[in-house]
């Protein structure tokens, strides 16, 4: 079994061995490195990327009221305000029994921020169900598209139907740093060498990839009751083995390795897919190849010195500073696992999971847990879709 994906996966669909946990695993075959340089700035680069989406309307943000989102959506007004278009129109989830989701102040504090008039906010009560009335919608129209909670979108799409939509998917992406970052806080100075620290830094930067791979595959959180010992082993290695071919330098990551990654394509080819059933573009700002290279310009080899300040230093005259400084984040999860969900673990006849990988019986005993892993509600879509006697495609 490998992982990732072959020629014989479509794009926008998880390989077998990505399925039994719900992510996409590796570099996307085919796609080449981008070019290093860039005439653009970053604020330049998301400019650009809004603009065919505001010029193709209606104009719907999917904004949370997190840094990301609202920064899509600061910079969509701007340039709409500068270019003479309509407005972009937020569209803001909200799930009242949820209380890890409530960033109500956030959002009001943006909005209110911008002047912007129109914004679409429906308050959800179980609908956003894994198994809800939404994601039946989609897993019926276009089968098991990662990730799993992928449907959060259908009804922003129906909004903009004819029109566009705009993301803040790949921000964490964007504004993270490479994996062995405590070695380019050293070499950077930005944090002080101890004799402690030493041995594990020089390790970090001068051990060969294959071996930086066998050691991080013995220390990967990723422990699935669920999976066969043997898929559970060929998946830590191979998450193994793409971590350990990130470059050192954050502006090689970011050009040659996330650009690269199946993270990107695959979610980006799944709501293409999703927005296409409106006749929706779906634009993710920070996730496009100019956006890239204007951030490894502008980050340079030691990477962000962190959100706070690469807002600040980019978006900060768009946004309200409390809002650039925010150190919170909202969760959703209590969203998608309801008693629907459950309702269904419970009467799994046990069809639809690959047997090799998956030991039935673990798993059926995860979905019983209060609180499953998220990692395996892709295997409960494609054990439903089974049950109901459809393909997952």
């Amino acid at each position: 079994m490998t992982a990732g994906a072959g020629a014989d996966v479509p794009l926008d669909r998880l390989g077998p061995l990505e399925t039994v946990w719900g992510m996409p695993v590796g570099a996307q075959p085919g796609v080449r490195p981008l070019p290093p340089g860039s005439g653009l700035t970053l604020r330049a680069a998301l400019e650009e990327a809004v603009l065919p989406a505001l010029r193709r309307g209606p104009c719907v943000v999917s904004f949370s009221g997190g840094r990301d989102s609202s920064t899509v959506l600061a910079v969509a007004t701007s340039v709409a305000r500068r270019e003479g278009l309509p407005d972009p129109v937020p569209y803001t989830h909200r799930f009242p029994h949820v209380p890890d989701s409530h960033e109500d102040e956030w959002a009001e504090l943006v909005v209110r921020h911008l002047g912007l008039r129109e914004w679409e906010r429906p308050a959800w009560g179980d609908e956003m169900d894994v198994l809800g009335p939404f994601a039946r919608t989609v897993l019926l129209r276009d089968g098991v598209l990662p990730p799993f909670n992928g449907h959060l979108h259908e009804p922003v799409f129906a909004a903009a139907r004819g029109g566009s939509v705009l993301t803040g998917i790949g921000g964490d992406e964007l504004f993270s740093q490479v994996s062995r970052y405590p070695a380019v806080r050293l070499l950077a100075r930005r944090a002080p060498l101890t004799a402690r620290a030493l041995p594990r830094t020089a390790f970090s930067v001068l051990a060969p990839a294959p071996l930086r791979a066998r050691r991080l595959g013995r220390h990967l959180p990723m422990a699935f009751g669920w999976l066969r010992p043997d898929a559970a082993r060929e998946l830590r290695a191979a998450v193994a083995r793409h971590t350990a071919a990130e470059p050192l330098r954050w502006d090689r990551a970011a050009r040659r390795w996330l650009w690269t990654s199946r993270l990107l394509h695959v979610a980006g080819a799944a709501k293409e897919r999703t927005a296409a059933a409106h006749d929706v573009h779906v634009t993710h700002p920070f996730s496009r190849p100019a956006t890239l290279r204007a951030a490894a310009v502008a980050f340079g080899w030691a990477g962000p010195r962190g959100r706070t300040g690469e807002l600040l230093r980019h978006v900060g005259d768009l946004l309200p500073r409390a809002l650039c400084e925010r150190g919170t984040k909202a969760g959703f999860n209590g969203a998608f696992w309801t008693a629907t969900a459950a309702s269904f673990a419970a009467r799994w006849t046990g069809v639809g999971v690959d047997t090799d990988l998956v030991d039935p019986e673990a798993l059926r005993a995860e979905w019983a847990a209060p609180d499953p892993d998220l990692h395996s509600i892709t295997l409960l879509q494609h054990a439903w879709l089974a049950q109901e006697g459809r393909p997952a495609r």
